[in-house]
């Protein structure tokens, strides 16, 4: 077996030499008079790093990411990290692979652990639990990216709804494909489960609709709190084209994060990969943005939490590691068609949540289950994971 057991442990020096940084910030003036109109607040972010630098328990937040069963494995000399969970009382149970985005983390998933692993406790039917496995996306934290870089040309004049097509050499290459692929050898080759069901948001429902598309006979069903829009959708209905209209205006207002993530990552990871302050304003910037807060972050997401996920970026080294995804995308596949069965909890971040069912309905042959957004946003396993876990429960109770 190349699975080992891990422990998150970051050294005394590491956090002295973070803490210092974070005192020593140079903040920057406002831009605009309203607050969060131009980026991340500075008055906010003053009063973040504040905490994160004299407030904060690292140690507990430590402590407490250890109390689950840490694993790294393997695969061809590229380690991925995960959490592996089983179900409570050892009862036989349908492994469960969750799937983070960015900027995120496996410890978005955490929530959920309890209630997956052990609904018994909840009130819930003991034959609904899960074994759950929580990957860390490659690039993220503990995993590796994969070795080597793709010497294929990139694509230029990007569009977002463009057919782009993958490279003979898929060496080094991190994309929505490749990391389903790696986690299928994980969950198959490494730990043994011959069928599962996968979830994921943002970036992993794309490795979770790989997953269904590609391994049909072993993936039992997906479920996803965006459906994504298939490749090159053809005969668009009105309310369709209006939709895709929407996130293109969207993106002009919202996307710059990604234009320069997609475009010179190096660019931006240079100066975020040595200023706590930076790297706090750029993800802290999304989780505002991004949740279902109605402007008022630490109302859906804990401080603390805030800065665990903060932490384990910087302690790492791994913000800019983590673009690779954004700066590999044009060598992505179009996206595929998903014939397993499928389940959407659609999550109320801004215009996704509005994305039409028959849109949706083109991605897939079997589509069981579809709630419309109520509540929830990006980063719905830590904003709703009683609603998210109880979904997930109703549609694999009868793919079991």
């Amino acid at each position: 077996m190349s699975v080992s057991p891990f422990r998150v442990d970051v050294s005394d020096d590491v956090l002295a030499d973070l803490r210092d940084r974070i005192r020593r910030t140079r903040f920057t003036p406002a831009s605009s008079p309203e607050p969060w109109a131009a980026g991340t607040d500075p008055d906010y972010l003053r009063s973040l790093l504040e905490h994160w630098a004299d407030g904060f328990d690292w140690r507990k937040a430590e402590e407490k990411l250890n109390r689950l069963p840490h694993h790294r494995a393997d695969l061809g000399g590229q380690r991925i990290h995960f959490v592996h969970v089983r179900a409570a009382g050892g009862r036989p149970a349908l492994p469960l692979i969750l799937t983070h985005g960015w900027p995120s983390s496996f410890v978005e998933m955490l929530p959920l652990v309890p209630l997956l692993t052990d609904p018994a406790r909840f009130g819930g039917d003991p034959a609904d639990a899960f074994d759950v496995v929580i990957p860390s996306l490659p690039g993220f934290l503990f995993s590796d990216l994969p070795p080597g870089r793709p010497m294929t040309e990139r694509s230029e004049g990007i569009k977002r709804h463009a057919s782009v097509v993958t490279p003979p050499d898929k060496g080094g290459l991190m994309t929505r494909q490749t990391t389903a692929e790696t986690w299928h050898r994980l969950m198959t080759e490494e730990l043994g489960y011959a069928r599962y069901g996968a979830f994921g948001g943002d970036i992993g429902g794309g490795v979770t609709t790989w997953l269904g598309a590609l391994y049909p006979e072993s993936v039992a069903g997906i479920h996803l709190t965006f459906p994504g829009v298939p490749a090159e959708p053809a005969d668009l209905t009105d309310a369709e084209r209006a939709w895709l209209a929407a996130v293109d205006a969207f993106d002009e207002k919202d996307g710059g994060y990604s234009e320069i993530m997609l475009t010179r990552p190096d660019t931006i990871a240079a100066a975020l990969q040595d200023s706590p302050a930076g790297l706090a304003a750029w993800i802290v910037d999304k989780y505002r943005a991004w949740s279902d807060c109605g402007g008022d972050l630490e109302s859906r997401l804990d401080r603390d939490d805030i800065l665990t996920v903060l932490t384990l970026y910087w302690a790492t080294g791994t913000i800019g590691s983590s673009f690779r995804q954004y700066y590999d995308w044009p060598l992505s596949p179009p996206r595929p068609v998903v014939p397993v069965p499928a389940g959407v909890t659609l999550s109320a971040e801004p215009v996704l949540r509005d994305i039409p069912r028959s849109l949706a309905e083109r991605g897939f042959t079997d589509l069981r289950q579809w709630r419309g957004p109520t509540v929830g946003g990006h980063f719905m396993p830590m904003e709703e994971p009683a609603l998210l876990a109880g979904d997930l429960r109703t549609l694999f109770r009868s793919l079991r």
